[in-house]
C-alpha cells in the first residue's frame, strides 16, 4: 500500500546496489551531521572554525583560506554537473533540467566564492575534504539515478515544473541573502555583525532556508528516490547548522533579537 502510494510521486527504485546504498548513506550521514551540530560538534568552517570540533587541537592542523576552501567545496561538483550535460545530451527533458539545475546551483556558488563573499576565517582541510566529497558524490548519484530512470514509466503525479519553480525561488533567495551578508563588511573588516534585511529580520539563516528550496526543487524535478533521500538529509543538516548558528549569535551579541528564529519564519 505504502509502495503504491510512493510510486505516484517517484520513479521505481532502480536495480542498482550503488544508488540503493547511497540513498541510505546520504540521508543518514547528513542527518547525523545535523544532530552533531545540535550537540555542538561542528564542521570546521565559517564562524565555527575551532569551535566545538570534538577533536583535540595539536597546532599541526592544515588550514585553508576560506576562499580556497569554499572554492574547493563547489568546483568539482560544478564540473561533474556541467560535464554530464555534454556527455549525455539525449537523455530527455527531465534529465536536462536536473543536470542544468545542479550546474547552475554550483556555478552560482563558485561565482559567489570568487566575487561576492567576504571572509574572516579559515577552513580545516579535513572539513573541506568531507564537504567536497559529499557534494561531488551526491551530484554524481543524482545524475546517475536520473540516468537509470530512462525507459521507466513516469510517476503518476508529474512534479517537474513545480520543481523548476521551487528551484528558481530558492536560487534567487539564496543569492539575495548571500549578497546581504557580503554587504555587512567593509573592505578589510573581519568581524561579525547581526545580519539585517530580507528574511534576516525573521530568521538567522534565510540562506539555508532557500538552499533547502533549491534541493527540494531538484528532487521534485528529478522524482528519484535518491534525490529525495539526499534532500531529506540536507534538511536535517541545515536545521542543525541553523540552530547552532543562532546559538552562536546569542552567545556573542547581548542585543541579539530573541524573536529571530533559526530557519523557518515565526516557527523555528
Amino acid at each position: 500500500m505504502m509502495l503504491s502510494w510512493l510510486l505516484k510521486f517517484v520513479f521505481p527504485p532502480p536495480p542498482s546496489a550503488f544508488i540503493t546504498s547511497m540513498s541510505v548513506i546520504s540521508s543518514v550521514s547528513l542527518a547525523n551531521a545535523g544532530f552533531s551540530e545540535l550537540r555542538g560538534s561542528h564542521l570546521q568552517y565559517s564562524k565555527f572554525w575551532n569551535v566545538g570540533s570534538g577533536k583535540k587541537l595539536t597546532g599541526k592542523e592544515i588550514k585553508l583560506s576560506s576562499r580556497t576552501g569554499m572554492f574547493f567545496f563547489y568546483a568539482p561538483a560544478c564540473l561533474v554537473a556541467a560535464a554530464s550535460l555534454v556527455l549525455f545530451p539525449d537523455e530527455g527533458l527531465r534529465f536536462m533540467l536536473v543536470t542544468s539545475a545542479l550546474t547552475v546551483h554550483f556555478l552560482k556558488r563558485v561565482l559567489e566564492v570568487l566575487f561576492v563573499h567576504k571572509y574572516s576565517g579559515s577552513i580545516d582541510l579535513d572539513s573541506a575534504i568531507l564537504i567536497t566529497f559529499s557534494y561531488s558524490i551526491s551530484t554524481v548519484s543524482i545524475i546517475y539515478a536520473q540516468h537509470l530512470t530512462r525507459g521507466m514509466p513516469e510517476p503518476q503525479l508529474d512534479l517537474t515544473y513545480a520543481g523548476v519553480v521551487l528551484f528558481l525561488v530558492g536560487i534567487c533567495g539564496n543569492f539575495y541573502h548571500h549578497h546581504l551578508l557580503s554587504k555587512l563588511r567593509e573592505s578589510g573588516d573581519r568581524g561579525y555583525k547581526i545580519p539585517k534585511g530580507g528574511l534576516f529580520n525573521l530568521v538567522i539563516c534565510p540562506h539555508y532556508f532557500f538552499e533547502i528550496l533549491i534541493f527540494m526543487g531538484i528532487s521534485f524535478t528529478s522524482q528519484t528516490v535518491y534525490a529525495f533521500s539526499f534532500t531529506i538529509g540536507t534538511i536535517f543538516y541545515l536545521m542543525g547548522r541553523s540552530y547552532a548558528t543562532r546559538k552562536w549569535y546569542v552567545s556573542k551579541f547581548d542585543n541579539f533579537p530573541k524573536e529571530i528564529k533559526c530557519l523557518i519564519p515565526y516557527i523555528a
